[in-house]
């Protein structure tokens, strides 16, 4: 007598063998072009390819860097002891698959390969759900379809619900909610009758064969799956590699299968729908008809559905009318389906659109639509296979009208929010190259349809281009790469629409801008600020615009070790003279990968500042500055944490025959006096052609400048620019600086000294330096938090704290030239002001621009600036007198002084005290100056009603 496990055995047996079967026979239906191949047929003839999935419960970040095959997530997702199981949601997009990853799963599980610790799987399409009536139970269900299973060995069976595998495919089609009525109990007995949309819900919620396992597939757009709490896996299909192994697999003739997919990737690998394998089905089939017949292989989407149409056109053996008549009829019902709710057309819509009288059969409606029922039911449903063959024919279909009824705008906008590739295609077919091949079984597309596309097209890039907005510049990008018309890319990318940033680019996007600037031969400024995903594969399909771009910008980006290769590559063998790599976390590692494309380059600017950088990145960087190939001259370092041991290799660097750098700058880099010694020997061997350095924020004390300044005296020193901002320097450095400045060898020009505690002591000591002939300082900058600030040079004087009129006036009596005075927030007072006027009218003064805002002098200071601004002698172009206390009395002697001088160019008089009152002769004297370029007058006391007044002149700012 045979045991209980014996009779379960033999239904485990009998429910497999059944199971396998029923997939055999289904595998011998057709195929269609569009419709793609039968799941069943995939897997029977062993034709799958694993698909690539993100995985239960994974980040976004994991699914980019390590996507998982579609069974190996299951079974992670469904392993034997799993303890409170939740329903397993695998979604993805029409075509990706989804329905053959099932039909893999049964067969697998079937000839014994995964999940044996289930000993039955159900397959349940909600489509077939929906069409059951009624009320009935689980089991009654079950025994309906799978009537190989008797009642007494299922009634068994369902006894270890931990043992059964539920498999629901096609959430999104599913005319029920998941979630029952709240006032109806959910079922627990198999054997109690009810609804199926209730035997649904009781089963994926618990309490019907409570620990069965549970997977459901779905199109993201199904209500449901918001509710559903459970494992979600997003189905990605095929990515790269799965594409590959397609096309080898697909094409006996492996140069063949390479030359396919090299040519679908280079055309249509960066559109998200080449993940679908239905997409993958569609486009090898047409591959292969065209090479066996010695055609050219597309360039673009719009040529491969141009094929696509002429191989289903041909099939049928219709002559030109009626072969346009229908395409025509397609591109009607395509409009329907576009602006109806359900994107389909019931049988009765069908007849409206003509297109039965061409479809006559089963097969050849089939191959052109997706028919859903009986095409002898009235209850057939009738839609295109995908979204994108039903916008083609859309797109021909204006083309193939020979009326002047609907203008390409007019298209547009009536069918816009519901359509994706229009513009695309129109774009597409406009070009004669592409459109040919469809018009000779079409005849010639309407002339005056493809003029009026042309002048929209060329109307709506250029102001799109002409914006800001880098979604708007991409998306024309899209289209031209479409027309594939360099002649049009040439006449309508002007300089002025290739100035912004392009920082967050899809892979669509690094493909069209590429052939943008490839189309071009050169693109001045590549901006790719804040790219935050960089990847290798970007990277790659950028290279063409990096190549030929003159400075690229990667400020604030993250680049993958990947595309740091690839930008390497491309500067090698490109024309860049500047990369801006600011704030990009790249660290040692990254940069050690960059320098392989930086010793023979074009490079002469490179910026790098807060990179992650340390000294170990000195020895690549030494690499690069000593290569007989490099061009670098500006080298930018703020912010990495080089210390002496770095500063000591550069410093090597600097001294060889081979490095042409110029400009360093070392702001914040941890460095000390203790490397300043190095850096000094290097500037003095006569080979460094350094004219810039800026060591600012770094602690080198007074001992490190002392080496400074030793070098400064070398004449082989070229040292033009200093920078020691914030170096905790003290008088005691003083000396040595004075000494070097009177120095014959001394080439300095600008020496920054701010804020150091110099003191007044160390203040005189370098101005002795600088009364000294011959003394080449033209800026000297110093601020001491402690004493007055002093800066004294050709070119500038900046004041800062409190200064006594004896100070100015010595200050003034000087005869050294001064072109830039600031002397802002100094508690001035009307005695400096009179000194300063005197200075002004001496005529030995070559002050160019003064500010003295945030001095409170009032109306009485102020007149002795307006006196000497009268006179002829003083040449003084920009004056600032912000927040002084300047009133309306004052505004009469202004006016004098602006008229009568002939050099003042811009006077600043925000945060005064002026009112309506002085308005008038505002305007009058701005209006009559021909010197005059600015005024400005914010925040003082006007009313709006003078607004309308100042804005007759353009030359006020208010």
């Amino acid at each position: 007598m045979a045991t209980s496990k014996d009779c379960f055995q033999t239904i485990h047996t009998m429910h497999k063998a059944a199971l396998l079967a029923h997939r055999k026979q289904k595998s011998e239906d057709t195929s269609t072009l569009l419709g793609g191949q039968l799941p069943n047929k995939v897997v029977h003839d062993n034709n799958y390819i694993p698909l690539m999935t993100t995985g239960p419960d994974v980040s976004e970040k994991q699914m980019q860097e390590k996507p998982q095959s579609f069974q190996h997530a299951i079974l992670t997702a469904l392993p034997e002891d799993r303890h409170q199981p939740k329903p397993v949601i695998v979604v993805g997009p029409a075509g990706v698959g989804r329905t053959t990853a099932l039909e893999k799963l049964i067969v697998d599980w079937a000839t014994g390969k995964h999940l044996q610790h289930f000993s039955c799987v159900f397959h349940f399409t909600f489509r077939d759900l929906n069409a059951h009536k009624g009320v009935l139970s689980l089991q009654a269900l079950l025994l309906q379809c799978y009537s190989h299973l008797s009642p007494e060995s299922l009634a068994l069976v369902l006894q270890n619900p931990k043992s059964l595998l539920f498999l629901f495919d096609g959430l999104d089609q599913y005319q029920h909610s998941l979630e029952p009525p709240t006032s109806l109990t959910l079922c627990s007995d198999p054997q109690q009758p009810a609804s199926v949309s209730m035997l649904v819900a009781s089963l994926v919620h618990g309490p019907l064969l409570k620990g069965a396992a549970i997977l459901l597939t779905s199109r993201p757009t199904a209500a449901s799956l918001e509710s559903l709490d459970g494992y979600r896996m997003e189905l990605l299909g095929f990515l790269k590699p799965q594409r590959k192994a397609y096309c080898d697999r697909f094409f006996s003739d492996p140069i063949v299968a390479s030359q396919a997919f090299e040519n679908i990737e280079r055309t249509m690998g960066f559109y998200d729908f080449c993940t679908s394998p239905r997409f993958c089905w569609m486009t090898c089939s047409i591959y292969k008809s065209l090479m066996e017949a010695g055609e050219i292989l597309p360039e673009t989407l719009t040529q491969v559905f141009v094929y696509i149409t002429i191989h289903l056109i041909r099939a049928l053996s219709l002559d030109t009318t009626n072969a346009r008549d229908l395409v025509t009829s397609l591109g009607r019902m395509a409009s329907h389906c576009c602006l109806g709710p359900d994107s389909n057309c019931s049988k009765e819509e069908m007849a409206s659109t003509d297109v039965q009288q061409f479809l006559t059969t089963p097969t050849s409606m089939k191959d052109f639509l997706h028919v859903d029922g009986d095409l002898e039911s009235d209850n057939c449903i009738f839609s295109f296979h995908t979204q994108k063959i039903q916008e083609f024919f859309l797109a021909a279909s204006f083309y193939l009208d020979e009326s002047e009824a609907v203008s390409v705008e007019e298209l547009l906008e009536n069918h816009e929010g519901c359509v994706e590739f229009l513009d695309l295609y129109l774009a597409g077919l406009s070009e004669p190259s592409q459109r040919k091949p469809l018009e000779s079984e079409l005849g010639e597309f309407n002339t005056d349809h493809i003029m009026d596309f042309s002048s929209w097209f060329k109307s709506t890039s250029r102001k799109a281009l002409e914006s800001y907005h880098t979604d708007r510049h991409l998306h024309y990008f899209h289209l031209l790469h479409q027309r594939q018309n360099e002649k049009l890319v040439k006449e309508i990318i002007t300089p002025s629409a290739r100035g912004i940033s392009y920082g967050v680019l899809g892979v669509h996007d690094c493909v069209s801008l590429s052939y943008i600037v490839t189309c071009l031969g050169e693109w001045d400024q590549l901006n790719l600020y804040s790219s935050k995903d960089l990847t290798e594969e970007k990277a790659n399909l950028l290279v063409p615009a990096i190549r030929l771009s003159h400075k690229i910008i990667l400020v604030q980006s993250s680049l993958s070790a990947g595309a740091l290769a690839h930008l390497a590559s491309a500067l090698s063998q490109g024309r860049t003279t500047e990369l801006d790599m600011s704030y990009n976390p790249m660290g040692d590692t990254g940069f050690k990968v960059l320098c392989t494309g930086l010793g023979d380059c074009n490079i002469q600017t490179l910026k790098l500042p807060v990179c992650g950088l340390t000294e170990a990145c000195c020895g690549d960087l030494v690499a690069v500055l000593t290569s007989e190939k490099s061009h670098l001259r500006v080298l930018e370092l703020r912010g990495n944490t080089l210390h002496d041991q770095g500063l000591r290799k550069l410093s090597h660097a600097l001294g060889s025959p081979h490095c042409k750098l110029q400009e360093l700058q070392l702001p914040r880099c941890e460095l000390t006096g203790g490397s300043m010694e190095a850096l000094s020997t290097a500037l003095c061997v006569g080979q460094s052609e350094l004219r810039i350095l800026n060591l600012a924020q770094n602690c080198l004390t007074d001992q490190g400048v002392d080496w400074l300044a030793k070098a400064l005296q070398y004449p082989c020193c070229q040292l033009q620019s200093l920078i020691l901002f914030d170096n905790e320097l003290t008088a005691a450095c003083c000396a040595g600086v004075a000494e070097a400045l009177q120095s014959e060898g001394c080439r300095l020009t600008e020496l920054d000294l701010s804020v150091n505690a110099l003191g007044q002591e160390g203040a005189l000591q370098l101005c002795k330096a600088l009364n000294k002939p011959g003394c080449p300082l033209e800026k000297l900058r110093y601020y001491s938090p402690q004493h007055a600030c002093y800066v004294l040079s050709v070119l500038s004087v900046v004041v800062w704290e409190p200064l006594g009129n004896e100070t100015i006036h010595a200050f003034v009596s000087e005869p050294i030239r001064v072109f830039c005075c600031s002397l802002v927030r100094c508690e001035l007072t009307t005695l400096v002001f009179k000194e300063l006027g005197v200075l002004l009218s001496s005529g030995t003064s070559g002050l160019r621009t003064l500010s003295v805002g945030l001095n409170k002098i009032g109306d009485e200071g102020a007149k002795h600036l307006w006196v000497a601004l009268g006179n002829k002698r003083c040449s003084l172009e920009h004056l600032d007198v912000e927040m002084i206390q300047l009133t309306d009395a004052c505004v009469g002697d202004m006016s004098a002084a602006v008229r009568a001088s002939g050099f003042l160019k811009s006077l600043v008089l925000k945060n005064n005290h002026l009112t309506d009152t002085s308005v008038p002769a505002l305007v009058q004297v701005m209006q009559d100056s021909r010197t005059m370029q600015e005024m400005n007058l914010q925040y003082n006391d006007f009313s709006e009603d003078m607004f309308e007044m100042m804005d007759q002149c353009a030359k006020i700012k208010y």
